[in-house]
């Protein structure tokens, strides 16, 4: 027996022991959302994860709602409109705060980001509805923010159960104040995560704002960068790459994007898809109603960003292609500085992953650049699709899972031993608590951009920072009894 058979059986026993405290009909049901990687299986079977379903009653699972998916992630980010969180103040995480989509432009004047807008749902709204209070909000939204070019209305939990007309709102509030009035149907409890509200989100773009505009001036370089919410300035470091490269960004969807790029977008050559689960739907409708092909690319890493921009380049023409290979040669011995500095430190160390649309899979490249081992990655949200591209970047043996509870992450992280742990700020302190160096990769823990070749050296500084730290050996181990 080899050694990655061996490992293969020791991490299906691990899974098969953490199952084991769950009663008898809650173990069937979490145990299809596990699976060893076995690329030899694969090539002759599909993927046989179960996703995208309700989470079993009573277990803690990371998992958010459809209103943390349209207004957390797909709306929330376009900066010259104001978002309104429709509902009780009670959804805090995001009608009070946002995943630092850095945008351009003046706080309050012509960018609304990083300014929270709620409804304030009282036991009278329940009551009596909300219709009206909604009306005089946007009126008071349009007089003291005169530059907003549009508003959407999120709308909270309690807006679905009492009936709200909320389009009748909109199509009134359009006509009187003479700017897009928008609204958004995504109440917490449809759908099974925060997944649904990215289709939501992404229909009623498609419904209201798609088309609308038109370019000044087209041309044969015009690309979008779609799914990429500029946090920490990702998109910028994105947008760096593919101008040096000779193409020219129309617009970006949404981090840092506006009202109007949303509008051209139809006039792109080229679409260009980061996190697939929140703007595939999109990215697929514009193909189909446009014609505008579209590709998925990773800018995580210097290995995944050559790769992509080689194969963005690929899809025009000699000229573009030959400004790639510059910007390749530009950057890499830079890249290289990187890796030597940091790889020496962080090489061999056991990476654990649990992430939202992307980063599960997104980011294993650039922990390998580092010489970093990922010992087991998932989702909180994934679908199908998520899994079958997922398991093709990973080592055999690997442990992938689906919408973990609280006690599987724990559970797996003391026996792998894990070195360092990526994933929300629900989770973050604790494994603090349990002695485990933590990076916040949904946001990055205030730091980024993580994207592109800039992005990669800081990257590669905050995983060691977290990994290096002196901080852990003021601590006692607590999986050595």
């Amino acid at each position: 027996m080899n050694t990655t058979e061996k490992t293969r059986i020791e991490n299906q026993k691990l899974v098969d022991e953490l199952l084991e405290v769950y009663p008898a009909r809650t173990k069937k049901f979490r145990k299809k959302h596990f699976e060893i990687v076995d690329q030899e299986a694969l090539e002759s079977s599909k993927c046989s994860m179960k996703s995208n379903i309700k989470s079993r009653p009573g277990v803690m699972t990371t998992r958010g709602c459809a209103y943390a998916g349209s207004k957390g992630v797909v709306w929330g980010p376009i900066k010259d409109m104001i978002h309104i969180s429709h509902g009780p103040v009670g959804c805090g995480q995001y009608s009070w705060g946002t995943r630092r989509n850095y945008a351009n432009g003046v706080l309050g004047v012509n960018n609304f980001t990083a300014m929270q807008i709620t409804s304030d749902f009282q036991e009278k709204d329940i009551v009596f509805g909300g219709d009206k209070k909604l009306e005089q909000l946007c009126r008071e939204v349009k007089e003291l923010f005169p530059l907003a070019k549009g508003i959407s209305i999120q709308s909270e939990c309690p807006v679905g159960l009492i009936g709200d007309d909320i389009e009748a709102v909109g199509k009134k509030m359009t006509k009187e104040l003479e700017i897009p009035v928008i609204p958004i149907r995504c109440e917490g409890f449809r759908g099974v995560s925060q997944s649904l509200g990215h289709h939501i989100a992404n229909d009623a773009i498609r419904d209201h704002v798609m088309g609308t505009r038109e370019l000044a001036e087209a041309g044969p370089y015009d690309v979008a960068i779609i799914g990429d919410y500029n946090i920490g300035g990702d998109a910028w470091a994105s947008r760096i790459l593919l101008e040096e490269i000779g193409l020219r960004v129309i617009a970006q969807w949404s981090g840092d994007g506006s009202i109007n790029e949303l509008g051209i977008t139809h006039q792109s050559k080229l679409n260009l898809v980061h996190c697939y689960r929140s703007m595939n739907y999109m990215a697929t409708e514009m193909e189909e109603k446009y014609g505008i092909p579209w590709m998925e690319y990773n800018f995580f890493g210097p290995t995944k960003t050559i790769e992509s921009l080689r194969a963005i380049a690929a899809r025009f023409d000699e000229s573009i292609q030959e400004k790639c290979e510059q910007v390749i040669a530009k950057y890499k011995p830079e890249m290289d500085k990187v890796i030597a500095k940091y790889k020496p430190k962080l090489a061999g160390k056991k990476v654990m992953l649990l992430v939202g649309g992307l980063r599960a899979r997104h980011t294993i490249g650039a922990y390998e650049d580092l010489g970093m081992e990922i010992v087991s990655t998932g989702y909180e949200f994934a679908h199908k699709d998520d899994y079958e591209k997922t398991l093709k970047e990973l080592k055999e043996s690997t442990i992938l899972y689906d919408d973990p509870a609280a006690f599987d992450l724990e559970y797996l992280a003391e026996k792998l031993q894990v070195d360092l742990m990526g994933a929300g700020v629900k989770e973050k302190y604790v494994y603090h608590k349990m002695g485990i160096p933590f990076r916040q990769m949904h946001s990055w823990d205030y730091s980024g951009p993580y994207h592109g070749f800039d992005g990669f050296a800081v990257f590669a500084r905050d995983m060691d920072a977290a990994v290096n730290s002196p901080v852990w050996n003021l601590l006692k181990n607590p999986f050595i009894h």
